[in-house]
């Protein structure tokens, strides 16, 4: 029996929107028409997708799996219809977009916006390892991120340098400091993202070629969970100097010694060139 493309689609929308409410609005089709279509495509394979958890639906095991295949299927259909706008001279569509930081793409995104109003983009992020294995798997059609090791299947290009430096808060005993030694975090309590950040593999890949131990460690997924909890001196945090901001409650220190710096890219599979949108992106991007 042939698939029925309407059904998946309802399928993908739900699980990417999390919900019945939100996927009919983005499919511009009434609750009840998705509602049906995915309970059709349920009940054909006699199978479930979702879960219904109080008013709320969660993707089923199965329709995670599902989803994965889903979201192949909708970037590749995206950029069908790419390739054929660009046909008739028209730059239209779609750019899903992610970065480990605000700060490192919405400078990008701006003359984006400005230079092609007529695609629309979306922008989620995540850590480097994240950000990655969305470009592979091809859930993001392009990703700003740091320390992009060469790949052959992978199109970069750097956009800067970075460094890393040491944030406490104000009432920490090193908040007077102009610099601190990579050998005085020996034994530090310190605040750090997650395994998986770069910023965190920098910091520790330092420490383990000069042969230092960090004392405990409070890991925390999320920047702005991180400067919180250095603001309320549960440790010292590190984070590159472009992403430190404007918070009174934190001191910057720099690191003494060798700077421990961080090239960031913009990255795209290198198939993904052809659509027009990642082309674009690109063509836009400042010189390094």
């Amino acid at each position: 029996m042939p698939i029925n493309h309407a059904q998946l689609r309802a399928f993908h929308a739900v699980a990417a929107e999390g919900g019945f409410t939100r996927a009919a609005a983005a499919l511009h089709v009434t609750q009840p028409t998705l509602s049906a279509q995915v309970k059709e495509l349920e009940a054909t394979y006699g199978i479930r997708l979702f879960e219904r958890v109080g008013r709320g639906v969660e993707v089923s095991e199965l329709g995670r799996a599902l989803f994965a295949i889903t979201s192949r299927l909708a970037s590749l259909e995206s950029e069908a219809e790419q390739l054929l706008a660009s046909a008739r001279g028209l730059l239209r569509g779609n750019l899903r977009v992610m970065a480990d930081a605000p700060h490192h793409i919405i400078p990008l995104l701006k003359p984006f916006a400005a230079r092609y109003p007529a695609i629309r983009f979306s922008l989620t992020f995540g850590n480097t390892s994240e950000a990655i294995a969305a470009i592979h798997d091809r859930s993001c059609d392009v990703a700003v991120l740091p320390d992009l090791a060469p790949d052959p299947r992978i199109h970069q290009v750097p956009l800067r340098r970075d460094r890393l430096v040491l944030s406490v808060a104000r009432g920490h005993r090193w908040a007077r400091r102009k610099s601190v030694g990579l050998a005085e975090l020996a034994g530090e309590r310190m605040v750090l993202r997650e395994p998986g950040s770069a910023t965190r593999a920098l910091l520790e890949s330092a420490c383990a070629a000069a042969g230092i131990v960090l004392g405990e460690t409070l890991d925390i997924g999320s920047r702005e969970a991180v400067r919180e909890a250095v603001a309320a001196e549960l440790g010292a945090g590190v984070v590159l100097a472009s992403e430190f901001g404007h918070d009174t409650r934190l001191v910057r220190i720099a690191l003494g010694g060798k700077p421990i710096e961080s090239t960031e890219f913009a990255a795209c599979l290198r198939d993904r060139l052809s659509v027009r949108a990642v082309a674009a992106f690109f063509d836009l991007l400042p010189p390094a």
